[in-house]
């Protein structure tokens, strides 16, 4: 299966129905680019995007 990527957050997950990080249902695997967050608290970009956990982030998603 695909990994799907959380609109609100855009966490990406693989083999969810709901996002991990904010129990969004809403999901695509219409993503490209990501980025893996180790220390989001020190992270220029993270902190740009709104991210304030670790883990892997999708940069761009479409529909």
């Amino acid at each position: 299966m695909k990994d799907k990527a959380c609109r609100v957050c855009h966490k990406i997950s693989e083999d969810v129905k709901v996002c991990p990080a904010c129990n969004s249902s809403d999901l695509t695997t219409f993503w490209s680019g990501f980025v893996i967050f180790v220390n989001a608290e020190k992270s220029a970009i993270a902190q740009k995007m709104g991210v304030t956990g670790i883990g892997k982030y999708a940069v761009r998603m479409s529909r």
